[in-house]
């Protein structure tokens, strides 16, 4: 059962599709799906999110951040902070509806998403769960370990310095999508259709400021999940190692060897099991 929703952030029209489980008629415990860099609400990870949400008995909304999908707003400024806004004005929206219990409302994010998921649950005690999937805490840090090699970090250095003086000039700079997130080319067909390939540098600024490590330890006690692959091609995997170390009980860290950063699209059973189970623990469908 699926609704297409829309409700505004910062006077700019969102577009969202909203979930419901089966049987519908009561108040439901919900999940705000939160999609990565640049992306949509149409993604395959995203669309694979509210279905086994759903399946598990939860209402879910996927919606594309402002200057995404079909959502208002400049298209590609996707400034960090702005989509923890965002998300804030999502969850006033869920909680305002009568089918949703408003005590109840987790957030699960993937990639650039889980980020802001993460963060959103440190700052508004009204997030109830939070589930990160390949997330980061330390966008300076993230960023040294993306562009690991001499050269890659020399090429992203000189990037930020000229993006740095343009704006200081008055000049806008953009910057394509393999240049700030660099992907390998066989994950790249997991990106959703539409998905921003160029974006105004602004939004490398507010990745590299973007720090979510100070303040995941303000999520306990609510509980946190955090997913990650042991062996991530796109974002380091000690993220989450780091966030693990700086958040507060409960929290659960799992380091899975077989998938890669796209794992919810995968449909791996072990990642799907673990959500349930842990979710079984922590923050039930029903109470």
């Amino acid at each position: 059962m699926e609704e297409r929703v829309s409700f505004t952030s910062d006077g700019l029209r969102l577009s969202g599709v909203l979930h419901f489980p089966e049987p519908r008629g009561e108040r439901h415990a919900a999940f705000l799906a939160l999609h990565g860099f640049g992306s949509n609400k149409e993604g395959s990870g995203g669309t694979a999110v509210a279905r086994m949400l759903t399946g598990l008995g939860y209402a879910s909304l996927r919606f594309d951040f402002r200057g995404c999908g079909e959502s208002e707003g400049e298209r590609g400024r996707v400034i960090c902070k702005e989509q923890v806004k965002d998300t804030r004005n999502a969850l006033s929206f869920l909680a305002s509806r009568g089918d949703i219990h408003p005590q109840r409302i987790g957030v699960v994010g993937q990639s650039f998403g889980a980020a802001v998921a993460v963060y959103t649950a440190g700052v508004d005690r009204r997030v109830a769960a939070c589930i990160s999937s390949g997330g980061w805490g330390d966008g300076a840090k993230k960023f040294r370990r993306q562009h690991a090699s001499a050269r890659a970090w020399a090429k992203f250095s000189a990037m930020v310095k000229e993006g740095k003086r343009r704006r200081r000039t008055g000049k806008a700079m953009m910057v394509s999508r393999y240049d700030i997130v660099p992907i390998p080319p066989r994950l790249r067909g997991n990106l959703a259709p539409g998905s921003i390939m160029e974006f105004p540098f602004e939004v490398v600024e507010s990745m590299l400021e973007f720090n979510a490590n100070e303040v995941v330890g303000r999520i306990s006690p609510r509980p946190l999940l955090l997913l990650h692959s042991a062996n991530d091609s796109v974002t380091p995997t000690e993220q989450s190692v780091d966030l693990f170390e700086r958040a507060g009980k409960p929290t659960d860290l799992h380091l899975i060897a077989d998938v890669d950063h796209f794992m919810f699209s995968e449909g791996n059973p072990l990642v799907v099991n673990l959500v349930r189970n842990w979710l079984d623990k922590h923050f039930p469908p029903k109470t």
